[in-house]
């Protein structure tokens, strides 16, 4: 039987930074209140919590995987950021999943942290490319989140998008998946929202850290800063319009975006900046 991990937030747990409140990390524990019940302590105090409930709701996130844009005449490597984000109830959630040649990588990456497959709550995946699903059959057990335009659209992709998986609906078809619509909460505090462009159903997620930065996790609708600054995904399956509309929201009040293929890219002074460049070592044999 499974059990349903929620959170308890008690007053003596919120503390004030920067004008905001949030929680601390070491005192939410899991019990078995419902998330009403959560809203209902959170909003209990007005002296402490002037705000939506959901604005104490902090996520963290780091990178399991990092990207690269790196290609080759004829082809590319694709590979994705890969993250790992942590929920304000401690639910764990993959971000897409990498391909074949990352699959070591990735065990390795989640052993480094005392994680197992068995120990994520949720796989996000952000479309049904080949480079950000494939491992999905390390993570058997595990609920998938995926979004149900882009279930369509994978049985019937473009005639130029060559790089949905074979049999990926039969794959799916072995897990227990949440069709997800065009926008909602995934989990308290954490947002998803579609961004058609490079797929007419991709999705990204948005949420708050603890230093009150918002992040947006966008998989290929935003790869690499160049598609930011052009206001155009590469490789654009959907429209070029949905392309310009989903990265216009993508931008729109946040600090960090986490692109499909490249390091994080940082809102600095009216622009964005990236603090490192992208790599890869290439070992010959």
């Amino acid at each position: 039987m499974k059990v349903k991990r929620t959170t308890r937030v008690t007053k003596d747990c919120l503390h004030t930074e920067r004008g905001r409140p949030h929680l601390r990390h070491s005192t939410i524990s899991n019990d078995n209140h419902s998330n009403e019940e959560v809203r209902s302590v959170v909003n209990s105090d007005q002296q402490i919590l002037k705000k939506p409930w959901r604005a104490i709701l902090n996520a963290r996130y780091e990178l399991l995987l990092k990207g690269n844009s790196l290609s080759f005449k004829g082809g590319f490597f694709g590979l994705c950021n890969v993250a790992l984000l942590t929920a304000a109830d401690g639910t764990r959630i993959l971000f897409d999943t990498g391909h074949y040649c990352v699959r070591k990588a990735l065990l390795a990456s989640l052993k480094e942290r005392g994680l197992a497959p068995t120990g994520i709550d949720l796989v996000f995946l952000s479309h049904l490319h080949f480079d950000h699903c494939q491992n999905l059959d390390l993570f058997k057990g595990v609920k998938v989140c995926v979004s149900e335009t882009e279930l369509a659209y994978a049985r019937n992709p473009h005639p130029d998008d060559l790089f949905v998986p074979w049999k990926i609906h039969e794959l799916l078809a072995e897990f227990d998946v949440r069709v997800l619509p065009k926008r909602g909460e995934l989990v308290p505090g954490v947002e998803h929202f579609e961004v058609p462009g490079h797929t007419t159903g991709s999705q990204a997620l948005r949420f708050t850290q603890a230093d009150g930065r918002r992040v947006v996790l966008a998989g290929d609708a935003v790869k690499y800063p160049k598609e930011v600054l052009a206001q155009m995904s590469d490789m654009c399956f959907a429209s070029p319009e949905e392309s310009k509309q989903s990265i216009a929201e993508i931008c729109e009040g946040t600090d960090v975006i986490v692109p499909g293929h490249f390091p994080e890219i940082f809102r600095r002074n009216g622009g964005w900046i990236w603090d490192e460049p992208p790599t890869i070592e290439l070992i010959l044999r």
